[in-house]
């Protein structure tokens, strides 16, 4: 059962955010920005996608003040679909949007309070963590690649490096897309393969009944490697939401064939 709720903020922005997770977060929806384009109406939360810079620094403004956090807090490097997760602190505030920067990196991990964490997707999966009594927080953006390369464990082993229990971290897999979307061609199993083995990525790149090509679930990849890590089902917290089935309420890669803006996804102490 997800424990997900749609929320329309006081300002007009529409996210989502999961019960199970105490801290400031949210997953942000394409509504309630100042984007004009029509590809990018009306959040998108990404340079370089057609956008003038201050339009997307006014839309992370607005949805910053929508969750409830610091726009100028936030940390969201670009992303390359890999497994690195960093430790944050406040040195970072603001790279990625205020503070041009050439660092990479797809994660993060912080115990810090004086800043937000925030990852970039329109069909990859965004997986937002807390673990409440140790006080941490962590995100990742697992495209295929860094799903299959493991970068939800990465950041769950960050984490207990921390000082985390697997037992105490809450984890919640925001909109994406699903495999009923998630059509690939039948090399993918063979690339899927060389990230985690053959076995696994026969587990997650199958053929529905009656299909001929191959889909794969991501998602489900995700919440195997969460169980082999030592989170407890119940502290994992999965959107319905598939972003190509939704395209008015999500950008999608997929579903605007890369014609489209850009979602974020952040957390905070």
């Amino acid at each position: 059962m997800s424990h997900f709720k749609r929320i329309t903020a006081d300002n007009g922005v529409v996210y989502f955010r999961s019960e199970l997770i105490t801290c400031p977060h949210g997953f942000a929806s394409r509504i309630g920005g100042v984007s004009e384009k029509p590809h990018t109406s009306s959040l998108n939360l990404a340079f370089g996608r057609g956008d003038d810079d201050s339009i997307v620094l006014e839309n992370l403004r607005l949805f910053s003040d929508a969750v409830g956090v610091d726009a100028e807090s936030v940390v969201s490097l670009h992303q390359i679909h890999s497994s690195s997760v960093l430790y944050a602190d406040e040195s970072m505030r603001g790279e990625g949007y205020f503070i041009k920067t050439e660092r990479e990196c797809d994660g993060y991990v912080t115990d810090q309070t004086g800043i937000t964490l925030g990852v970039k997707t329109a069909d990859c999966v965004p997986i937002l963590f807390h673990d409440p009594t140790a006080k941490l927080v962590g995100a990742v953006h697992a495209g295929w690649r860094g799903s299959f390369a493991g970068i939800a464990g990465v950041c769950v082993d960050k984490l207990i490096s921390l000082g985390a229990k697997p037992e105490n971290i809450r984890a919640a897999i925001g909109p994406a897309i699903h495999y009923c979307c998630y059509e690939v061609g039948d090399d993918f199993i063979e690339a899927a393969a060389a990230f985690a083995g053959r076995e696994a990525a026969e587990r997650f790149v199958t053929k529905p009944s009656g299909s001929k090509r191959y889909h794969a679930d991501i998602i489900g990849m995700n919440e195997y490697i969460l169980h082999g890590r030592g989170l407890v089902p119940e502290n994992i917290d999965v959107c319905d939401y598939c972003t190509n089935d939704h395209p008015e309420l999500f950008y999608s890669h997929r579903y605007s064939h890369g014609v489209r803006g850009t979602m974020l996804s952040v957390i905070a102490l």
